[in-house]
């Protein structure tokens, strides 16, 4: 085991004109890669339009000796910046103008430089909206006439991930609905009829599974020794979702040791396949 220290390190500040998730997502991801410098301060700045912010926030910057992270799109904000911080000692990243930069060379076209164009109230914000109201109303199959509705129906025995699952790819647009698959219970005739190219079904292992259902009845204050996480049990619901997934003609996907937003990209990538999209549902 290591006991070594972690490395204290100085706040990192993250400027942009929009909301600033871009930024903390892209700086969280890479802080990740860092596991033996301890957790930093991120300080978010929104919707910073002007240069009279930028000097206030830099003005604590340097206070602080932090690292600045920008997602500017005003070329001649990002060019304060610059500047700025070379002036008084500080290191800028900038996120947006590389890649900015390679898209209008590579493709002969100029950039919008408009803030915030990622969140714009648009056509693809209320899809998103529809598809989260979808979600909720179609879970754990409370109403299987949404299959036929749903752009994705997910199967899987219980904690397989099926409605966090779901829920995320409704944030990415899609509408989905969801069934848990017990083996005493009916299989929804509407499920035959809808493309088996809308249908994922989810697996796991078994000794996985039993961990994931014992720690939800420890939280819930019941029992262990329930036959909801018997091992031999959930071996059997296991085979027969998979005799169910392999009579339906679906792909299935094992869960075990992935995240909902890993499995969430096999969902998708084998949705765009099927129907020919260019591009997800996230704008």
């Amino acid at each position: 085991m290591n006991n070594k220290a972690k490395k204290p390190i100085k706040p990192i500040y993250i400027i942009s004109d929009s909301v600033g998730g871009t930024g903390l997502k892209i700086t969280s991801a890479v802080l990740a890669q860092f596991p033996n410098l301890q957790s930093s301060e991120i300080k978010r700045f929104p919707f910073v339009t002007e240069s009279g912010q930028i000097e206030d926030i830099l003005a604590d910057a340097k206070v602080e000796q932090a690292l600045i992270v920008s997602t500017l799109v005003n070329k001649e904000l990002i060019a304060f910046i610059n500047n700025f911080t070379k002036k008084i000692g500080l290191r800028h990243v900038d996120l947006m103008t590389p890649l900015t930069s390679c898209i209008e060379e590579q493709y002969q076209e100029k950039s919008l430089q408009e803030p915030g164009a990622l969140h714009k109230l648009d056509s693809s914000y209320f899809n998103r909206v529809s598809a989260m109201e979808f979600a909720v109303r179609y879970d754990d199959g409370k109403d299987p006439k949404g299959f036929q509705k749903a752009d994705i129906v997910i199967l899987g025995v219980s904690r397989t991930s099926k409605t966090p699952l779901s829920m995320y790819l409704a944030n990415l647009g899609y509408k989905v609905a969801n069934l848990p698959i017990i083996p005493e219970a009916r299989v929804p005739e509407e499920l035959f009829k809808i493309s088996p190219k809308r249908i994922i079904g989810l697996t796991t292992e078994a000794s996985t599974l039993a961990n994931i259902r014992q720690s939800r009845l420890a939280s819930l204050g019941l029992k262990s020794s329930s036959l909801y996480s018997d091992r031999q049990r959930i071996q059997e619901e296991l085979a027969y979702a998979s005799d169910l997934f392999e009579q339906l003609g679906v792909l299935t996907i094992n869960v075990e040791n992935r995240s909902i937003e890993e499995t969430a990209v096999l969902v998708e990538e084998y949705y765009r396949e099927n129907f020919q999209l260019a591009f997800n549902h996230l704008i």
